[in-house]
C-alpha cells in the first residue's frame, strides 16, 4: 500500500513540476526574444548613427570643394577681365594717338592747302599778264604781215606739207626697215603688255561659276554656325566661295575649271537637297567628283569616236575629255580640238597623206591644256610630255611641240595643224564675239578705209584682221600711199574696239589680169 501511495505522490510531484515548467518556458522565451530585439535595435541605432554622419562629412566635403571650383573660376575671370581691360586701355591709348596725328596731319594739309590757293592766285595773275602780252605780240605781226593768225597758219602748214611729205615718207620707210629688223624682240614685249593687260578680265570671265539660290536666307546655312560649312566646302572642293549683297546668287572661283564644276555641281544639289552640314557636303563632292571624272573619261571617247581613231590610250582620252571645261579665249577646247582635226584630215586627204594620223595630230595639239591649270609650264610643253608619255607616235608629238612655232616643224602634218589651228581660231564667232559684232566690225574697218581720198577699193581679210586698201595710182603717190596708212591706222585705233590687231596694206599698182577659160 506504501508504494502505492508512494507511485501517486511521485505522479502528482511530476504532474506539479511538467505544470510549472510549462508555465516557465514561455516567460522565458519571452524574456530572451525580448533581450535579443533590445540588441539589434541597439545595433541599428548605432549603424545609423554612423551613416548619418558619414553622410554629414560628404555633404561638407562636396560644399568644399564646389566652393573652392566656384572661388577658382571668379579667379579666372578676374583675370580674363583685367586682361581684356588691358587690351581696352591700349587699344584707346593707340587711338588717341592716332587722333592725335590726324589733327597734326590736318593741320599741315590745311597750312598746305592755304599756300596752294595762294599759288594759284599767283599763277593766275601771271597767267593773265603773259596772254595779254602774247595777244598785243600777236596783233603787232598781224599788222606786219598783213595776214591773220589762221591764215599764217593754214600758209605755213600748205608749204610745210607740200615740202616734207616725200622726206615723211623716206622717214616712215625708214622707220618700218628698223621696225623689220628688230620685230622679233618688240613682238615679245608687246605679247607679254597684252598680257598684262589682258589678265583681269580673263581672270574675271573663265574663272568664276554663278549659282542662283531660291532666297537669301540659304546663303546663311550655306556659311554654317561660325562659318564652320563654308570653310568644309573651300577645303573639300578646293574654291573660293563669295557670298557678298549680290541677292540670291554665290559665286565660285577657281582657276581649275574641273574643281570650278564639281564644286558648282555640289552647290547646286546641296542648295535643293537643304541638307548641308559638313559629312553631306563631303559625300556630295565626291560622289560628283566620280561623275565628272566618268563624263571627261565618256566625252574623250566620243570625240575619238566621231573622227573614227582607234587605239589612242585609254587614260589619254580622260585627259581629252577635260578639255570639255576648258576655254581659250571663250572657245571650248575640246570643239576647237575636233574642229582642228577635221580641217587637218581634209588638207592631209588633198594632199595624199594619212587622214587619221593627221586628225589624231589636231585633235591632240591642245592636250597640255587639260593639265595647264595643275602643272607648271606652257600647255605646249605639257601637251609635248603627256603625249610621248603615252606612246603618240613621233608626227603628233612634233605637231603637239610646234603648232605655236616653239620648235621647227619637221613633217607636212605639223604645217597642217598649224594651219588648222589658225582657221579654227581666225573663223567669223569662234572667239568671244558673235557673227553679229563680227560683221558689224569688219562693215565699220571697210567704212573707215573708203573715207579717204583716192581710194578706189577696201577690202577686210582674215577675219577682220587685215584691212586691204586700194588706191588710185593717178591720185596717190607712193609718198602718199605711206601717210595714207598711217593715217588709216591711226583713226582705226581712235574710234575701233578690236581683239589682237589689225594690218593696214595699201595698194597702188596697175594689174592687168586675163583668166584662159
Amino acid at each position: 500500500m506504501e508504494w502505492y501511495i508512494g507511485l501517486i505522490i511521485g505522479v502528482a510531484a511530476g504532474a506539479i513540476i511538467a505544470v510549472a515548467i510549462f508555465l516557465l518556458v514561455p516567460t522565458l522565451r519571452k524574456n530572451s526574444a525580448k533581450s535579443a530585439a533590445n540588441g539589434i535595435i541597439r545595433d541599428a541605432e548605432i549603424k545609423a548613427e554612423h551613416i548619418t554622419k558619414n553622410a554629414q562629412l560628404d555633404a561638407k566635403q562636396a560644399a568644399f570643394e564646389a566652393k573652392q571650383q566656384a572661388q577658382n573660376e571668379i579667379r579666372q575671370m578676374k583675370a580674363d577681365a583685367q586682361i581684356e581691360q588691358k587690351k581696352l586701355d591700349a587699344r584707346e591709348a593707340s587711338i588717341d594717338q592716332r587722333d592725335a596725328a590726324l589733327l597734326k596731319r590736318e593741320e599741315v594739309l590745311d597750312q598746305k592747302r592755304e599756300e596752294l590757293e595762294g599759288g594759284i592766285e599767283s599763277n593766275k595773275k601771271k597767267s593773265q599778264e603773259l596772254s595779254d602780252k602774247i595777244d598785243s605780240i600777236i596783233a603787232e605781226l598781224e599788222k606786219v604781215s598783213g595776214m591773220s593768225v589762221k591764215e599764217a597758219h593754214d600758209e605755213i602748214m600748205a608749204r610745210l606739207e607740200n615740202k616734207m611729205s616725200a622726206e615723211i615718207a623716206a622717214y616712215i620707210k625708214n622707220a618700218e626697215d628698223e621696225a623689220e629688223a628688230q620685230a622679233q624682240e618688240k613682238a615679245t614685249n608687246l605679247l607679254a603688255l597684252a598680257c598684262d593687260k589682258y589678265a583681269q578680265d580673263v581672270t574675271t570671265e573663265r574663272t568664276v561659276s554663278v549659282i542662283a539660290l531660291p532666297n537669301d536666307e540659304l546663303k546663311g546655312r550655306i556659311i554654317g554656325r561660325e562659318g564652320r560649312n563654308i570653310k568644309i566646302l573651300e577645303q573639300t572642293l578646293g574654291v573660293d566661295l563669295v557670298i557678298d549683297d549680290t541677292p540670291e546668287v554665290i559665286t565660285v572661283s577657281c582657276f581649275d575649271p574641273i574643281r570650278r564644276e564639281i564644286a558648282k555641281r555640289t552647290l547646286e544639289y546641296l542648295v535643293k537637297d537643304g541638307r548641308i552640314q559638313p559629312g553631306r557636303i563631303e559625300e556630295v563632292s565626291a560622289k560628283f567628283t566620280r561623275e565628272l571624272k566618268q563624263e571627261t573619261q565618256k566625252a574623250g571617247e566620243e570625240a575619238a569616236y566621231k573622227l573614227g581613231l582607234p587605239r589612242i590610250n585609254r587614260e589619254l582620252l580622260g585627259y581629252l575629255g577635260r578639255l570639255k571645261y576648258r576655254t581659250s579665249f571663250g572657245q571650248n577646247v575640246l570643239q576647237h580640238s575636233i574642229e582642228v582635226a577635221h580641217l587637218t584630215g581634209i588638207m592631209a586627204a588633198e594632199l595624199g597623206l594619212d587622214q587619221n594620223l593627221a586628225k589624231r595630230a589636231g585633235l591632240l595639239h591642245d592636250i597640255g591644256k587639260a593639265v595647264d591649270f595643275e602643272q607648271e609650264g606652257s600647255h605646249v610643253q605639257l601637251g609635248y610630255d603627256l603625249a610621248k608619255k603615252y606612246g603618240e607616235p613621233e608626227v603628233v608629238l612634233n605637231a603637239i611641240a610646234s603648232h605655236h612655232g616653239d620648235t621647227e616643224c619637221k613633217f607636212i602634218i605639223s604645217h597642217l595643224v598649224k594651219a588648222g589651228d589658225t582657221l579654227s581660231a581666225a573663223r567669223p564667232g569662234s572667239r568671244s564675239e558673235t557673227v553679229e559684232n563680227y560683221i558689224k566690225r569688219v562693215q565699220e574697218l571697210e567704212t573707215i578705209a573708203k573715207g579717204f581720198d583716192g581710194v578706189s577699193q577696201a577690202f577686210a581679210m582674215q577675219a577682220g584682221r587685215e584691212i586691204r586698201v586700194m588706191v588710185d595710182y593717178e591720185k596717190v603717190s607712193d609718198a602718199d600711199a605711206v601717210i595714207m596708212a598711217t593715217q588709216i591706222r591711226e583713226k582705226i585705233e581712235k574710234e575701233m574696239t578690236y581683239p589682237g590687231q589689225i594690218k593696214v596694206f595699201v595698194l597702188r599698182e596697175y594689174k592687168a589680169i586675163e583668166y584662159a577659160k
